[in-house]
């Protein structure tokens, strides 16, 4: 569903990731792992238009993506959730959620689909995004996403900082997507997170991909996780 071939990309002079090749399957959850400065965070703003690449391809069923402006990208069903979450803070939940729907024109039958993902939305959807519970933005942030009805699903570490049951609803999340053939990349740090949701783990160090392994594989002893997360 979307491959990227020999990526080199950086800020200004410094070069962040270097020949870069990976691939996110229809129907599955790929974790990609690294330690700080290894270019996940990069390699997804690539993927997005919102740091260019100097070399290499990005391929989304089978569209050369490459070079396209950042405000193209969800238009052709790229659905992106930086770290951070980044919502429209002064905005209603509601009108937050219009705003990933008017991305690629869906409707009120979209908007259903999402709100039945997550029913604490419906309760607050007059409600101000920016005095949600962390969680709670964390949510808005996937559903306003998922309002694309996107064929790749970036997501940059969903879980960081939030309580438990929190980090539950979102895992249950994205392991329903892969019934819709939505292709997930995951960028995440918690080992017990990458394992109970990721069909394929990618290693990340210096810019590229070291190492790819199947998720039935591997358990938190893994040497993998030692080598290249340091956990």
């Amino acid at each position: 569903m979307l491959t990227l071939s020999g990526i080199d990309a950086g800020y200004g002079a410094v070069q962040v990731l270097r020949a870069l090749t990976i691939e996110a399957r229809t129907g599955e959850v790929l974790c990609v792992m690294g330690r700080n400065g290894a270019g996940k965070s990069t390699m997804l703003k690539t993927i997005m238009g919102l740091v260019p690449a100097t070399a290499g391809s990005i391929v989304l069923d089978g569209l050369d993506v490459t070079g396209l402006p950042a405000h193209e990208v969800p238009r052709h069903g790229i659905g992106y959730v930086p770290q951070g979450r980044r919502l429209f803070a002064e905005l209603t939940v509601a009108e937050n959620i219009e705003i990933g729907l008017m991305t690629r024109r869906r409707g009120q039958r979209t908007r259903e689909e999402v709100l039945t993902l997550f029913p604490r939305l419906r309760e607050r959807l007059n409600q101000v995004s920016g005095t949600l519970s962390g969680g709670e933005q964390q949510m808005l942030a996937i559903a306003r996403a998922l309002c694309l009805e996107p064929k790749v699903l970036l997501l940059d570490e969903p879980t960081e900082g939030l309580q438990p049951s929190m980090i539950a609803l979102i895992r249950d999340t994205v392991v329903a997507l892969k019934a819709t053939g939505v292709a997930t990349i995951l960028v995440e740090q918690r080992v017990d997170a990458v394992l109970s949701v990721a069909d394929r783990v990618a290693f990340m160090t210096g810019g590229t991909v070291a190492e790819t392994v199947d998720a039935a594989g591997l358990t938190p002893a893994a040497p993998q996780f030692a080598a290249y997360v340091g956990v």
